[in-house]
């Protein structure tokens, strides 16, 4: 049982950050200097999953470069409303992997919660942009019942933190949230999966390290980099603070069109998160989600960039290329 009486940030700047979040396409290229650039300026494609994007995210993209790696991932383009054989709303199964209010389960002895359809940034590859969260929320009203399905499903040792982006959540709540997951006898084990590391590193408060400091589940956290220019100074320093507080760090990454679609980019993330300490997990190809057909890289292309990672890295450094097949019952590894 965690103690109620935690200290935590009462006006944390992360929640300044957040609020202050750039929502307008016009504005994210005023700041970097690429206002000539008015043909990315379609609201069509932005209404249904709007642009935002992090200040801490935005101090790190080049400045009047439009191919910018980190720009990529977020700015909305006219490729987005273009229509696209075998790309889906629901591309890995989650509708139908729905248990129970939060509660998506495809695999034996682990489920996931999804927390909040919240995120700090809009990924514009974001396999879930099109999924309904406001039917699946348990915060908003039944935690209790989710807890209980939770309990009563003792196949079960792992719960993963999902969303949207469970560390948008206040440590007041998730200190409420991890305390009733520790009445569980038999969950060991308690995964996050964020980007606020590398997109709001404030977010990283001694009331959220006391928590994972102190919980009796193993924690780990698996972030989210695509490219190397991700991993700068705070976030290397929040990464560290999250290790030194009992944290595994695994990372996965998307193989995205224009991002990372080349063994030089990969090799240089991988070097980036080895000096964080973080352990290159899972290389995703893209989850073919309607709205991101553009950033698509073929199998045979990642095949052959995992060939060149080994010839460049140890063999830890090298990610396992994977797909996520729905209905499967576990990841599909390539290569």
């Amino acid at each position: 049982m965690i103690p109620q009486t935690k200290a935590v940030d009462i006006t944390p700047n992360w929640q300044q950050e957040l609020a202050n979040a750039i929502h307008d396409p016009a504005e994210l290229l005023n700041r970097l200097g690429l206002n000539h650039h008015t043909e990315v300026l379609t609201a069509a494609q932005t209404r249904s999953f709007p642009l935002r994007v992090t200040q801490s995210y935005l101090s790190k993209m080049r400045f009047a470069d439009i191919t910018d790696p980190l720009l990529r991932q977020v700015l909305p383009l006219t490729d987005e409303t273009l229509p696209a054989e075998g790309f889906l709303t629901d591309p890995v199964g989650d509708n139908a992997a729905i248990k129970s209010a939060g509660i998506l389960q495809k695999y034996h002895g682990r489920a996931l919660l999804l927390m909040t359809g919240a995120c700090a940034i809009h990924c514009r590859y974001c396999f879930r942009r099109h999924f309904p969260y406001s039917e699946s929320n348990p915060l908003a009203s039944q935690w209790s019942q989710t807890c209980a399905a939770i309990a009563e499903d003792d196949t079960l040792t792992e719960i993963i933190m999902s969303g949207g982006d469970p560390l948008v959540i206040n440590d007041r709540k998730l200190i409420q949230i991890v305390s009733d997951l520790e009445q569980i006898p038999h969950l060991k084990r308690l995964r996050i999966h964020t980007r606020l590391p590398l997109v709001l590193p404030k977010r990283i408060t001694p009331g959220l390290l006391d928590l994972l400091r102190t919980t009796r589940l193993k924690v780990v956290m698996v972030i989210h980099a695509n490219h190397g220019n991700e991993i700068d100074l705070q976030t290397a320093t929040a990464l560290g603070q999250l290790r030194e507080a009992g944290c595994e760090l695994l990372n996965q990454a998307v193989l995205l069109r224009g991002v990372n679609d080349n063994a030089k980019s990969l090799v240089e993330l991988s070097e980036r998160l080895s000096d964080a300490q973080v352990m290159p997990y899972y290389l995703h190809l893209l989850d073919k989600v309607a709205g991101a057909q553009h950033f698509d890289v073929t199998e045979q292309e990642g095949i052959a960039f995992i060939q060149q990672m080994r010839t460049k890295l140890p063999g830890y450094l090298v990610p396992r290329l994977v797909r996520e097949i729905a209905g499967e019952p576990n990841k599909t590894i390539i290569a």
